[in-house]
């Protein structure tokens, strides 16, 4: 069943406004209601003006309604999305909050000024200060029933100096080059790190988060086999959002964690043109005019790559994240006991350390684990 809704304008008013049809059925929802409502006055020309802001770590007492506002609809999801249209004089506000204490503040107004107003208004002391400089700023994207969203999540980070003895001392040097490199430095766009589980490459990208956390913003892909699949939820990504946090100024670089089928050798059979896509994005013609790198990890040995992944000139660092030998990993536990004569990963240290029988993943200090 369709519904079709037509907004019409008298005579006079038609030189300066658009006609606006919206069709609803059977497929819509009552939040899909609310955005129709909320655009009307700016696609017809009465609220000409628009503004958006996205807001993280929004406080469960803040009401986000500017006090002359009448609230008109409202709709909540079983997700925990929570959409309401508010309206005032000369102004429409769309407030859509999420369960993980993230917003979005649409508002269109008569004038620049009344709009910007508006979310002066009702963001002001509406979200709580960012946690203690161990914590760093991570960018997290997915894709859902209503597009690709992106969502800002403090994550608490370590320096490089305080967990280099967790790694084999021959990456000492390569790791602390990547850590320390800068813009001026940058050659080459990837960033693959690749070994057996549990030898601590999340906890490296963590690491990096920090380290270069004065110059680029870090964003974790969550679902990278739908970024390469889809044109235009890549070149969302690929351009970027601000999210209103002033740091548009800054490189990106975008984590696809266990990314095995996309860059192994028969990648290009496997996944279509996901490959030639990440390609593009590293060095392509996507890539030119956009600071972006790209960080991956995989457990996949280097021989078993995609040649044109580990080309020379891609790689900013491309570092196989090891076991560490029985002396070094025998002098991280403080003992030999339990270590084996092959050597030990990190997650099997700290199984070791707390007792239990050698494991596969870490403990969840030790990591990221998306």
């Amino acid at each position: 069943m369709s519904v079709l809704k037509e907004v019409r304008f008298a005579p006079e008013q038609r030189p300066a406004e658009l006609p606006m049809n919206i069709w609803l059925d059977d497929g819509d929802t009552a939040v899909d209601v609310i955005d129709a409502l909320a655009l009307s006055p700016f696609a017809s020309g009465d609220q000409p003006w628009s503004r958006t802001v996205g807001l993280e770590r929004v406080r469960s007492d803040a009401s986000l309604m500017p006090a002359a506002g009448t609230l008109v609809r409202s709709a909540r999801e079983d997700d925990g999305r929570d959409s309401r249209l508010i309206v005032g004089e000369g102004w429409t506000l769309r407030v859509v909050r999420y369960k993980n204490r993230s917003a979005t503040l649409s508002v269109s107004a008569i004038s620049d000024e009344l709009a910007r107003a508006v979310l002066e208004e009702i963001t002001e002391d509406a979200t709580e200060p960012a946690p203690e400089s161990d914590h760093v700023e991570m960018g997290f994207w997915w894709r859902g029933g209503h597009g690709s969203r992106r969502s800002g999540k403090p994550i608490t980070t370590t320096p490089w100096e305080r967990i280099r003895g967790n790694y084999a001392r021959s990456l000492h040097d390569p790791l602390s080059r990547l850590m320390s490199v800068t813009p001026d430095e940058v050659r080459g766009r990837l960033v693959l790190l690749h070994g057996p589980p549990g030898t601590g490459k999340t906890t490296l990208l963590r690491t990096l988060a920090h380290e270069w956390r004065s110059w680029c913003q870090v964003d974790c892909v969550l679902d990278p086999e739908l970024l390469f699949g889809s044109p235009g939820y890549l070149m969302e990504v690929a351009v970027g959002s601000d999210c209103g946090d002033g740091d548009g100024g800054k490189w990106r670089l975008l984590v696809l964690e266990d990314c095995d089928e996309l860059i192994r050798g028969g990648a290009k059979e496997a996944t279509g043109q996901g490959l030639s896509r990440l390609l593009n994005l590293t060095d392509g013609l996507l890539g030119q005019g956009r600071d972006v790198l790209v960080a991956i990890t995989t457990n996949e040995d280097l021989a078993r790559l995609h040649p044109a992944v580990v080309r020379p000139g891609r790689c900013l660092a491309q570092i196989e994240v090891g076991a560490l030998p029985y002396d070094e990993a025998s002098a991280w536990l403080g003992t030999g006991e339990g270590v084996p004569a092959s050597g030990a990963t990190l997650a099997e240290l700290f199984a070791l350390r707390e007792g239990v029988a050698a494991q596969s993943t870490a403990p969840d200090t030790t990591g990221l684990y998306l």
